[in-house]
């Protein structure tokens, strides 16, 4: 459990990664940019810039502004299936970026070459036996993402609440908690299983400071319970927004489409244009379970605060339960 000294929260989480708060924003593609990581920082948690939407001279670009908004801690989020690999990882030691979240893949490829070269590694995983074979390639430290996430998810379907302590018991690394999170009261549940940090994705994707389309983030600030899905499971489980395009995708995998049928249904660019660009029909919109808990956009700040005072909030409510 994390102790709160003069509004300052310190456990393994904030030294390692050298911010006030065990909070991180998930490096989002089409929602992460350098203005969202750099809010974020400055607010005291860890901004992420995700790389899983930008070509290399994008990325740089990304990182330089970020570097420029902030003299705090950010990382950057890389996919390892991303095409360009070691075009990136040469990106990132270049540009000398501080932390890296590496994501579905083998975590002995990169580990050691990024650590040589500085850097925190903290790699996502959605189950404990993937987050022991981080700890045996050398990671500094590991988020588990349980399947209420938006976008790509893990395969074993494996909720945040049953993943903590499965990881908590299997690895003594830092431990970072994601999916279905982002409320103060969310974050002392997930300290109360184990973890030192939460990843926080959807409430962040919808904030001011987000690239993501506003037609997009109005309509995953109206939605309710059960207007997602996790679909696409033959290619990769994401998390969808309910709509013409989730219809389609449902639709066909309930007549037992092949994984390849997928791939077309899916073409190139849908999450662009249903993220980025705001088709709301059309487009493939990644979105976590948790958006329905809210109704406002607000800006980064106000989210880090309001996550803070919660969390405060409930641990002194908690104080007061006798058993």
């Amino acid at each position: 459990m994390s102790n709160i000294k003069s509004n300052k929260m310190e456990n393994r989480i904030c030294k390692l990664l050298n911010i006030k708060y065990p909070i991180v924003q998930g490096g989002m593609v089409w929602c992460s940019g350098w203005e969202l990581a750099s809010a974020v920082s400055n607010a005291g948690g860890l901004g992420l810039i995700g790389a899983g939407s930008m070509h290399p001279e994008v990325l740089v670009e990304h990182i330089r502004k970020c570097k420029a908004a902030t003299d705090k801690p950010f990382g950057v989020n890389v996919p390892l299936m991303y095409p360009e690999i070691e075009k990136i990882m040469s990106i990132l030691i270049t540009e000398k970026v501080p932390v890296v979240f590496p994501a579905a893949g083998n975590p002995k490829i990169w580990t050691k070459h990024l650590k040589d070269n500085g850097m925190t590694v903290v790699h996502v995983v959605s189950s404990s036996k993937f987050a022991v074979k981080c700890e045996e390639a050398g990671v500094d430290a590991v988020v588990a993402e349980g399947f209420e996430a938006g976008g790509h998810d893990g395969r074993e379907e494996t909720t945040t609440m049953c993943l903590i302590p499965h990881v908590r018991r299997a690895t003594a690394l830092p431990l970072i908690a994601a999916g279905g999170i982002g409320t103060g009261e969310g974050m002392l549940a997930a300290f109360a299983l184990g973890a030192e940090g939460v990843q926080i994705g959807t409430r962040f994707a919808l904030t001011v400071e987000s690239s993501a389309h506003e037609s997009f983030k109005q309509l995953c600030l109206s939605l309710n319970e059960g207007d997602t899905k996790l679909l696409l499971k033959k290619i990769s489980p994401t998390r969808l927004v309910k709509s013409t395009f989730a219809t389609e995708v449902e639709e066909a995998e309930s007549r037992g489409a092949s994984a390849e049928e997928l791939r077309d249904l899916l073409g190139k660019g849908r999450a662009k244009k249903g993220i980025f660009e705001g088709n709301l029909e059309e487009g493939e919109m990644e979105i976590g379970q948790i958006a329905s808990l809210f109704r406002k956009e607000q800006t980064a700040k106000e989210v880090v605060d309001e996550i803070v005072c919660d969390y405060g909030n409930a641990l002194r409510k908690l104080g007061t339960c006798k058993l």
